[in-house]
């Protein structure tokens, strides 16, 4: 009685279920103006559904057993994975020279001292009295009876023996036989003691003058 009572509860549900398409469908028919079309519809759908009351519905499958394994889980497949080697940016390495070195400035040596200066000669020294050189007794004629006087200014080189080797008028009386007259008596009377340098006597020169004046008798 009981599965007789549950097979009559779900043929009801099937004819309920069934009544509330029909009044949805006859609903839709009336608002959109198609109410014969949809009876006629409803009419077909009435008598195609047809109730077995008799009709049993099929058994539930069997529960599977308790000491079946479960069903082995299904696993994707992994996604194909692709090595894509990385390009390598190839950086070029260029060897910089160095810089070049700065220049070796050579300095030159410095100049060579220069070679001592010889001490200065000692000066030579005239021998006897200068005075007595040239005197009155030495005038000339023509200047003494033209009463010209005047003073001579000379230089007498001498050699390292003593001697003269010149006689340079380095002021002129303005008489030029009493200039003449100064030299040649110099050449003739005048001795020097000679100077020395470095041991070894040298040459030199002196200068004075010489003063013309007429005798007094």
């Amino acid at each position: 009685m009981a599965y007789a009572d549950q097979q009559m509860s779900g043929n009801k549900i099937t004819a309920l279920i069934v009544v509330a398409l029909l009044h949805v469908v006859v609903g839709y028919a009336l608002v959109t103006g198609l109410a014969y079309s949809a009876f006629k519809k409803i009419k077909e759908v009435t008598t195609a559904v047809k109730i077995d009351p008799e009709k049993t519905p099929p058994p539930p499958p069997p529960p599977p057993p308790k000491d079946a394994p479960p069903p082995p889980p299904i696993v994707a497949p992994p996604p194909p994975v692709s090595f894509n080697t990385p390009v390598v940016n190839q950086v070029e390495t260029v060897a910089t020279p160095p810089p070049p070195a700065p220049p070796v400035v050579v300095l030159p040596p410095p100049p060579a001292a220069p070679p001592p200066a010889p001490p200065p000669p000692t000066p030579g020294t005239p021998k006897g009295r200068p005075g007595e050189w040239v005197t009155t007794n030495d005038y000339p004629s023509r200047a003494l009876r033209e009463e010209r006087e005047g003073v001579t200014g000379f230089k007498l080189d001498y050699d390292a023996t003593g001697k003269p080797t010149n006689c340079t008028i380095v002021r002129s009386s303005g008489s030029p036989d009493l200039d003449e007259a100064t030299c040649s008596k110099l050449m003739s009377r005048a001795r020097f003691k000679p100077g020395t340098q470095n041991g070894q006597p040298v040459g030199a020169s002196y200068s004075s003058s010489v003063r013309w004046v007429i005798p007094k008798d």
